[in-house]
């Protein structure tokens, strides 16, 4: 399919002709001078599209993007190269491969890049040969730091604008801009890699093929192998630049495979990068000028209107050829990467930047593999190679994980159904997420859940809202369960990643509330629908293999239900069996100390029971996040005693001497030995032992004996996982969020573009557009001097209206539990052993039956009581008679 928003040359990438004698990308060669002396103005968009109909000619010349460079700029590269070992093996084995050597690789066409600044005429005297010299920078301009260079910048170029003319492409909106200078790679010809595509898509996301919106990988012809999305909601340059940088590591790894079918040195047009921003206004600003430094994003371009329709996705494509680091360093890349950028207008949520990606883009690409990608996540060097291998060797594969570190994935792949496959690292195959015929299939019931949790009115019960929180198991079992076909899901050990986690107790609680109640309905209605099994295409061995899985995952459910009472009952039938009069295990103390030990550690662990339901009926964790930290460290403590009665009834059953144990197998008669012993061993021990088959056993050794290291422990925090966590998310079925508030208006900030008719009576479209390349150079330069400057650390801060509710719900929940604890004070003070023992000592037992204080004091102040209102009332009715 031609497209004319292309010329001939531009159909397909033809490589870096004629690399030219100079390094860098600091001099042009004479095939690339004389494509410049022959364009119009790049950033004149009426001659983008019409210059060979229309023939429209400018003086305009290039600038020479060598001289902008400073010398910070190649220490810059050199520090990120020279330390590139140190950052990049951090999570990456040993065994991952060199940075291929490919003929596009730095070190043939940019060997120090960034360039080093190159002798050139003065400003004014601008050489015939298409090179343009910025004049010297008077102290105070846009690129001086000491300034806000970046808003100068920005406020200079936007009101240099102009009003072009554009034709339209099928009816839409589609403009060809070329970037910044500096990124330009000397020799590069095709459009691919010297301009940036933009496209203003005004319809939904599964009506892009229909509204014949288009992408440069399909107008090219290529066949997309994998399909990877980066997903992010406002997560800051860090983060990204962490993910987009092992997903290029990764790419190139794919192209340093030579000897492959697939991979090879043309490896990367085979890959395209999908970035997908869930609102322009919640996007974090130093993200998005990493991702202009990269040449996928330009300010001034995007419209917030086209033709009287709300734009609802900005969808920028460029070729990249550099890597940037989050300080703003730029240095050149081992390979091209083709970046699909989607900034959503409005906060729509991830499930809705799925499907921008599935069902937007993944009809016109078709691919093979799909990776999903949250940013803030970081493969290791082949960890998408690992995943794509999984695919390519067994047909039947419809999804895979990496490496989540739990071990039911290996039971679980082994079955061929993995209950949930991370969406922070997976994959899937495209083909098996299509649906069926009749609307129905994986990406049908994926995407439920989006107009469940827009804010709209929904049908759906408070059950089905729950178990679209786990979206994601949903899809496995859908993928596992088609009709007809038969895909299975599979764990990739050797595919890994690391991932941002929750920082603190509130951001954890809140993380676990959704997860919690969406895997537990979700894995309620795998149950509930476990025929469909018997539907699917899979084989009778292999369903047999799913049917014992299922009931399986039913009894582990059956179990979580219970869990806050087995945990309990556990706690109290050791602790009880630990301090008895003549096992007591806290004799060192007292004599007779288990006893009270037992029931104050009882009594609080029911209180705290108490005091989490009660703030979890109401409070959000971020407004009691000292009560859930003190009952965390509480919880804990209590599963010391538990820890340290188990161990000590353990020690009473086995023998404490040489001749004892000649006789060992009597051990084994021993109940209360063989019960303990067993359970641990099934738990503990064969963790232990899992771990060190798998090589792998420092896990264990974190957890259970580094406990002054890293307080985090699980030993310490087993107890808040069941009774926080679970109690938690149980109190609010009702909160079916994701956490962020959706953004249902737009900023209409941008602009618009209008129709109007063409000279030759076409319609075409008038917009503003940036028409000085150097102001373009020059916003390039200023957002890498801004991202050098790091930013003063923010706390998050809560809104007025937010803070004001977490405070009354506060005040509400301490006058509550100020009050049920006096009176549960009250109770288990005077229905305590020690008071009762005092009593009857005190007392005594008389003819008259015995007698308790308490009650004494509690008659003579009723009576008491009554009196006082008697005589109060009988006054009363003394001064009406004396009418008073």
């Amino acid at each position: 399919m031609a497209d004319p928003y292309y010329n001939n040359n531009s159909s397909q990438y033809n490589g870096y002709a004629g690399a030219g004698t100079q390094q860098g990308y600091a001099q042009p060669t004479d095939h690339y001078q004389q494509s410049y002396r022959q364009e119009s103005n790049p950033f004149d968009a009426q001659s983008t599209y019409s210059h060979s109909h229309h023939g429209n000619q400018s003086d305009y010349q290039p600038s020479a993007p060598g001289s902008e460079w400073d010398s910070r700029s190649a220490k810059s590269y050199n520090t990120y190269n020279g330390n590139k070992s140190q950052y990049e093996m951090s999570q990456v084995s040993l065994n991952a491969p060199p940075v291929p050597s490919l003929p596009y690789q730095p070190n043939q066409y940019a060997p120090d890049y960034p360039p080093s600044p190159q002798p050139q005429p003065q400003y004014g005297n601008v050489p015939g040969r298409g090179t343009y010299t910025y004049p010297e920078r008077p102290q105070g301009s846009p690129r001086d730091p000491s300034v806000a260079g970046f808003s100068m910048a920005r406020e200079k170029m936007m009101k240099r604008r102009s009003v072009r003319k554009v034709a339209l492409q099928e009816g839409n909106l589609v403009l060809d801009v070329a970037v910044p200078s500096h990124i330009v790679v000397n020799g590069a010809t095709s459009d691919e890699m010297t301009k940036m595509r933009y496209t203003a898509a005004t319809c939904d996301p599964d009506d892009f093929v229909r509204s014949k919106y288009s992408l440069r990988p399909y107008l090219y012809g290529r066949k997309t192998e994998l399909f990877i999305v980066m997903t992010m909601y406002n997560e800051d340059e860090e983060l990204f630049c962490k993910t987009m940088n092992a997903v290029i590591k990764n790419i190139a790894h794919l192209c340093s495979r030579t000897n492959s079918k697939t991979w090879g040195a043309d490896g990367w047009k085979k890959v395209v990068v999908c970035v997908v921003s869930d609102g322009r206004n919640k996007i974090n600003q130093r993200t998005l000028k990493v991702l202009s430094l990269m040449g996928c994003y330009q300010e001034g371009i995007p419209k917030d209107t086209v033709g009287g329709k709300d734009v609802a996705a900005h969808i920028f494509e460029f070729t990249s050829q550099v890597v940037v680091s989050p300080a703003g360093e730029v240095s050149s890349g081992a390979c091209p990467i083709q970046i699909l950028f989607c900034l959503k207008e409005q906060n729509k949520k991830k499930l809705n930047s799925h499907r921008w990606f599935f069902n937007a883009f993944g009809p016109l690409l078709n691919p093979n593999v799909c990776i999903l990608l949250d940013v803030g996540t970081k493969p290791t060097g082949t960890s998408i190679y690992e995943l794509w291998k999984c695919f390519d060797k067994h047909p039947g594969v419809g999804g895979a994980c990496g490496d989540p570190l739990a071990a039911s994935q290996n039971f679980e792949s082994v079955m061929g159904y993995i209950s949930v496959l991370p969406g922070a690292f997976s994959a899937y195959r495209y083909k098996a997420l299509q649906n069926l015929p009749n609307g129905t299939g994986p990406l049908a019931s994926y995407f439920k859940g989006e107009t469940m949790h827009g804010g709209g009115t929904t049908e759906a019960g408070l059950f089905e809202k729950n178990m679209y929180l786990a979206e994601d198991r949903i899809l496995c079992f859908e993928i596992v369960t088609k009709k007809r076909e038969a895909w299975t899901l599979r764990y990739v050990k050797s595919a890994k990643a690391a991932t941002d986690v929750p920082t603190t107790v509130p951001e954890f609680i809140s993380q676990r509330r959704r997860w919690l109640n969406g895997s537990f309905f979700a894995a309620l209605h795998a149950t509930v629908f476990w025929f469909r099994i018997w539907t699917s295409g899979q084989g009778f061995f292999r369903k047999l293999i799913l049917q014992f899985e299922f009931i399986y995952n039913a009894i582990q459910m059956l179990f979580a239900w219970t869990s806050l009472a087995n945990f309990y009952l556990a706690f109290f039938f050791l602790v009880q069996s630990a301090t008895q009069d003549k096992n007591d295990a806290f004799n060192f103390l007292s004599k007779g100390a288990g006893k009270i030990v037992f029931e104050m550690i009882l009594k609080l662990y029911i209180g705290l029971i108490f005091v989490v339901l009660i703030c979890s009926l109401g409070n959000r964790p971020q407004g009691s996040k000292w009560t859930y930290i003190t009952a965390i460290v509480l919880f804990g403590l209590c599963n010391v005693v538990t820890l340290w009665c188990a161990g000590w009834t353990v020690y009473l059953a086995v023998p404490h001497t040489l001749d004892g144990w000649t006789n060992w197998q009597k051990l084994l008669t021993n109940q209360t030995f063989r019960d303990i012993a067993i359970s641990l061993l099934a738990t503990y021990g064969l963790y232990f032992f899992a771990s060190f088959l798998h090589f792998e056993p420092w896990h264990m050794f974190t957890s259970f004996l580094q406990v002054w290291k890293t307080p985090s422990q699980y030993l310490f925090l087993l107890p808040s996982y069941v009774n926080i966590l679970m109690l938690y998310a149980m109190c609010n079925l009702h909160d079916v969020g994701w956490g962020t508030k959706g953004d249902n208006g737009a900023a209409k900030d941008l602009g618009s573009a209008k129709k109007v008719k063409g000279d030759d009576g076409k319609e075409m479209m008038e917009v503003k557009l940036p028409t000085a390349r150097e102001d373009v150079d020059a916003l390039w330069a200023a957002s890498r001097d801004s991202l050098r400057q790091k930013p003063a650390p923010q706390k998050d801060h809560r809104d007025a209206a937010t803070k004001q509710s977490d405070h009354d719900r506060n005040t509400r929940t301490n006058v509550v539990l100020l009050w049920v604890g006096t009176n549960m004070a009250m109770i288990l003070g005077f229905t305590s052993s020690s008071f009762v023992e005092w009593v009857a000592d005190v007392s005594g037992n008389s003819s008259k039956g015995a007698f308790n204080p308490y009650l004494v004091f509690l008659f003579y102040s009723l009576a008491g009581l009554s009196a006082v209102r008697f005589f109060g009332s009988t006054f009363y009715l003394i001064l009406r008679l004396l009418g008073h």
